[in-house]
Parts: C-alpha cells; structure tokens; sequence
C-alpha cells in the first residue's frame, strides 16, 4: 500500500478523491441500449444478451421456469444451503424490527395526523453475473421487498448458479429472467412482452447498469441510490490486529481492479505490519489479480491524532467503515458520514456482507454523506392521512384562513371558510 504520513489537511480533499468516472462516454454506449428495449422489447434483449453475453435466449428461454427454480435446492450442498436460510434468517430479524406501528398524533385537539408504510406495488431487483454468484444479494434485496409486502417482485441476472435461483425462491421472488447488464434496467424500467414494468429498480452492478439506472431514473423510474465501485476504510491503532486488517483489506479489494481501499491510523508500526502481511495473504487469493489491482490504488494515510483520523473519516464517508481502535463504540458516536460501521478486531466486513443481519446494499463514491443503505423504508411509501372533526376544524380553520389570505390563494381560504359558515349555522 502506498503510505502518505500525515498530509496536511489542504490535501485531503485530493487524497481522498475516488477515480474519476467517464460518465459521458458511458451514457453515450447506454442511452442507445435503453432506447432498443424500449423500442423492441423482448427482440432487442435477445440481441443484446447474444452480443454482450453470448447467451442465446431463444434457446434457453427468457423467463427461469418454476421447475428450474424447484430444482436448484437439490444443486447445493446441505451446509450451504444451511448457511443461506440462517442468513436469510438474520437479515428477516434485523429488518422486520424497522416496522413502525401505526401511530396517531393529535397536533390540536380534533385534528389527528398519522402515517402508514404501504409495499411498492411492483419491484426489480438486478443482481450481476460478472465473476461472482452475489446470491447474498437477493436476500438482502429480496427480504426487505417480502416484509415490505411488495406484490411483484421480479429479478433480472445473467447468473446462472443455483444459489441465485434458491435464494430468489426463498425471499418470495415473483418471476425471475436470464438478462443482464443495461438492458436488464431497460426492461424492467420499460417492461417488454415478458417482463413487467416495475416502479423502482435496485441492485448493483457494473459502470453500464449503474449508468442505465442513472438515466431511467431521470425519466420519473425510481432507483435505491447512486453507486460505484465498492469500498472499505479501516481506522486501525495499536490494539488492532494486522493480519486482521489486512484481511478486512483484502477482502474488498478482491471484488474487483476498480475497488476502493483506504487504511487510517495514528500508528505508523501499525500500518507497516498490515503491509508486510498484506503480501502473504493476497499471493494465497485465487482472486490476487484483482485484489493486488485494487491494493496497487490504495493509500495508508497517517494521521497525528484520534480527532483528524475521525474528521478525514467523515470527510471520505465510506461505505464501509471498520473500527480496529480501543473504544471502538464511542469512537463510533462520532462518525457522520459512512454506509456501515463494524465495531473492534471480531467483526469483519464480510459478516456484513452475508449474515449478521444488516444491509450490504450501501451508498458509494461518497453519497453517505447524504443517503441510506437500504431498509425496509426503501420498498415502502409513506403515506400521511389526517382526520378533523367539526371541532378540529373551528380551531384550526382560522390558522389555514389566516395564512392562505396572506399568501393571496382565495380558494384556499373558501374551502375552510364555507365549512366554518355551515357549522356556525
């Protein structure tokens, strides 16, 4: 890793800026894609899968048939299949005690307002083939859309693993196709012949699918949040362990050339143990390529103190964030910025990712600074409703009167006023 000791703050800003996106090329390839799904349909998904994917769909069908779903449970060993239904378990736990009760508030009395979570009618969840088989991502995309009582949930992949289609069954998925990539968001943004239009896509993906949600969510098609490459930091002192550090390191590094780590500390012994074992560890990954790619990007920043390690923290507001520190609690109470946080030298990134409980589907690039990962809230709407009895109406009608005069909007007014007029007599 590349150690820069104690940069002053005026360079932090550039320190911690993530690799620039080529987002106008990339519109520039997706925007023509959208623009064939929409105009052809099923026909252009089974061009594009053929050009991008060498899938023939007219072979193997579009839509993953019920049996095929049926028979993915017999393709998987006991203890995976064991590992996935406890993760299932601990993600249907954790999200389901984000259900709020109904609860109505009386502002003035006979005026009572309250709001009730009703499910997104119709959700798409895209999950990507690319070189890992992210079935942990249809639990903790599928669970919440089950609490949530969704009443279509469609998944668009190019994976073909079993995992993926027990898990799609096991989180109550609706209908589950074999497409990928931006033409996957097209259909689901757009709806074909065989897939349905759906009101809000979530899932990661690649710059082209991030892209591809970027543009249908302009066009009025909701989507979870922005996203990018992924990423960790890890704030480590002298009670972390390195070769753990390194570990937590590497494993966001595997998922790709592109991903996004970063190591802070007030110890320089620290950082110079994780290096020396980083080495050792990633020669031992079958995916070492890719992770040494991303590791070559990375930065060990040092810092003088606990309070700027915490300030540049807030300052990249990372999607990750693993706290390797004493007190590791308190030191969390002032993080403001970060998608999730793992407490002390036991709580790996990775438990995140598959079981404790918590979403792995996280702001990127930054945007924790101002968005959620995603909940139950995320498949929800929250509607408000309001009730005003007669007598509700005689001590809040002169309010809304009063203010509608002021801002010159006379029907407004009238419609309060005609009441008060029937109720005086």
């Amino acid at each position: 890793m590349n150690i820069i000791p104690f940069p002053p703050r005026s360079e932090w800003s550039a320190l911690l800026a993530r690799p620039v996106q080529k987002s106008d090329q990339i519109e520039a390839i997706v925007a023509p894609i959208l623009q064939q799904v929409r105009e052809q349909g099923d026909a252009a998904l089974v061009e594009l899968s053929q050009r991008f994917d060498k899938v023939n769909l007219d072979e193997i069908g579009l839509e993953v048939s019920a049996a095929e779903l049926d028979a993915a449970e017999g393709q998987l060993s006991d203890e995976l299949k064991a590992a996935i239904r406890q993760a299932y378990q601990n993600i249907r736990t954790f999200h389901e005690a984000q259900k709020q009760p109904i609860q109505k508030i009386e502002t003035m009395p006979g005026v009572s307002c309250w709001r009730r979570s009703v499910g997104i009618d119709k959700v798409g969840l895209y999950i990507p083939g690319g070189t890992a088989p992210l079935f942990s991502t249809v639990l903790m995309l599928g669970v919440p859309a089950q609490l949530a009582g969704c009443r279509e949930v469609v998944l668009c992949t190019p994976a073909t693993h079993p995992a993926v289609f027990f898990a799609a069954k096991l989180v109550g998925v609706t209908r589950v196709f074999r497409v990928g990539g931006a033409q996957a968001v097209a259909a689901m943004a757009y709806g074909t012949q065989t897939i349905p239009q759906v009101y809000k896509i979530f899932g990661p993906g690649n710059q082209y699918v991030t892209a591809a949600k970027m543009l249908v969510a302009k066009e009025g098609v909701a989507i979870d949040m922005p996203a990018g490459p992924s990423e960790v930091a890890v704030y480590a002192d002298d009670t972390a362990v390195p070769a753990f550090v390194a570990a937590d390191l590497l494993s966001q590094a595997e998922h790709g050339a592109d991903s996004q780590v970063l190591l802070v500390s007030t110890s320089k012994k620290l950082v110079t143990a994780v290096n020396l074992v980083l080495d050792t560890q990633m020669s031992r990954l079958p995916r070492r390529d890719l992770a040494a790619q991303a590791i070559q990007n990375s930065k060990a920043i040092l810092v003088d103190t606990a309070d700027e390690a915490i300030d540049l923290l807030n300052q990249y507001a990372a999607e990750h964030l693993i706290l390797s520190v004493q007190d590791a609690e308190t030191v969390a109470e002032r993080i403001t910025n970060a998608g999730s946080i793992f407490l002390g030298n036991y709580t790996p990134e990775s438990a995140g990712d598959y079981a404790s409980g918590t979403n792995h589907t996280l702001p990127t690039n930054g945007f924790a600074r101002a968005y959620s990962g995603v909940s139950l809230d995320s498949f929800v709407k929250k509607i408000t409703v309001q009730h005003i009895s007669p007598e509700g109406l005689q001590v809040l009608g002169p309010v809304v009167e009063a203010m509608a005069e002021a801002e010159s909007l006379d029907a407004h007014k009238r419609a309060v006023s005609i009441r008060l007029a029937q109720l005086h007599g």
